[in-house]
């Protein structure tokens, strides 16, 4: 055996938050693997392709704008409705697909685990980093809508909030992770739960500041407006907001909150997942 050969003693877990990271890095081929297969079988069926990670976006924010900003005449705080509700779509759409698509991983790859040995985290990881591709194809097309606002003489400002954007970017994906694989593991034995997870995602959006800014909430509905404010991705877009056109109810207290949920989440996420993988294909 050559020196750079590597084994891997295949045996029980013992401790619940060990992720075996120097597994998962052996491994990383693996994951790029998994991350092309996800984008590939995606849209391989498809005529337009990767154009509907424009598309999806751009048709969501049309929609709306004529609802929400027309029809209803809901504050976008002086941003150009277009651009309020891009950012708002941009940032949900990566939380919401980590977490979609995570809490199925058990069921949706029972077939594999039950045949061949790699750390599962993989799984989900490689769902992050896929989703992550998407998010940033759709950040481009957020960044076009900005600067044909801005030639066309719309008032925003990006503020130094926008260093924070790798933050925000981290924290929507481990939220989305750590609430996925809590959910994942529950999806094992009751299957119901993976019909309601779309749905609650759906009714979850409207709790979150993407079709409202938090200012309106509270000016609006002040007996309601805390359940907008305890929700951790509130604080995440938001921030997001403030960032790249400057309005937004931005707070460092606000984002530490959503970053001790995120934590707790992926605590948790880990602790369940380590301890269902183990007997999982007995049940799925």
């Amino acid at each position: 055996m050559s020196k750079n050969e590597e084994n891997w003693e295949i045996a029980p877990k013992n401790d619940l938050l060990d992720l075996k990271l120097k597994e998962v890095w052996a491994y990383r081929d693996l994951l790029g693997l998994l991350v092309r297969r996800d984008f590939v079988s995606f849209y391989k069926q498809t005529i337009l392709g990767p154009l509907w990670f424009f598309i999806q976006p751009l048709f969501t924010t049309i929609i709306f704008t004529f609802i929400f900003g027309n029809l209803a005449g809901i504050s976008t705080d002086g941003l150009p409705k277009p651009l309020f509700y891009m950012a708002g779509i941009t940032a949900w759409n990566y939380f919401a697909d980590c977490l979609t698509k995570t809490s199925t991983v058990f069921k949706d790859n029972a077939s594999i685990f039950g045949k061949v040995y790699f750390p599962r985290l993989i799984m989900p990881l490689s769902i992050v980093v896929s989703n992550l591709v998407r998010f940033g194809v759709q950040m481009i097309l957020f960044l076009v809508f900005m600067a044909y606002y801005y030639f066309n003489g719309a008032h925003f400002n990006i503020s130094w909030a926008i260093v924070l954007f790798p933050v925000v970017v981290a924290l929507m994906a481990l939220l989305g992770l750590g609430a996925g694989m809590i959910i994942s593991a529950m999806t094992t034995k009751y299957r119901d739960l993976a019909f309601l997870v779309g749905f609650g995602v759906q009714l979850l959006m409207y709790a979150t500041t993407v079709i409202y800014p938090l200012s309106t909430a509270i000016a609006k509905y002040p007996t309601y407006s805390w359940l907008i404010e305890y929700n951790p991705m509130t604080p995440i877009i938001e921030t997001f907001r403030y960032g790249f056109l400057g309005e937004g109810a931005f707070s460092w207290g606000s984002l530490g909150y959503s970053t001790l949920v995120t934590l707790i989440f992926l605590v948790f996420g880990t602790i369940i997942f380590n301890k269902v993988e183990k007997t999982f294909v007995d049940t799925v």
